[in-house]
């Protein structure tokens, strides 16, 4: 038997891109987390990703890659804008170590 355990539980740190050892882990989590919300929200109303591309400003090839979580060439604030136009209300928190928290809410165009 060799000497590792091919059976052995090892818990992850909650960010599959961490212990991934992917870069930048926390903002592709992030965008991550921003498109499966756009995604959802495509499905919710039915569109075709013609459809999606025309409300979105997004070209139809674009809205393929988003949906299929290949999110290279977006980035957070983008993410964040297209869930402004699906009618969502972004809140960004930022709490400081000794400071107290504030929280920021977008919800109109960049």
């Amino acid at each position: 038997m060799s000497g590792t355990d091919d059976n052995a539980i090892v818990h992850g740190s909650g960010n599959i891109f961490a212990d991934l050892g992917l870069a930048n882990p926390e903002e592709r989590e992030l965008k991550a987390k921003l498109a499966t919300k756009i995604y959802g929200e495509l499905e919710d109303r039915g569109w075709t990703q013609s459809e999606a591309a025309a409300a979105l400003g997004l070209s139809q090839p674009d809205v393929s890659r988003l949906t299929r979580g290949m999110l290279r060439g977006f980035s957070v604030e983008r993410l964040m804008e297209l869930l402004v136009v699906l009618d969502y209300r972004v809140s960004i928190h930022i709490e400081g170590k000794d400071q107290a928290a504030e929280s920021i809410q977008i919800a109109g165009r960049f």
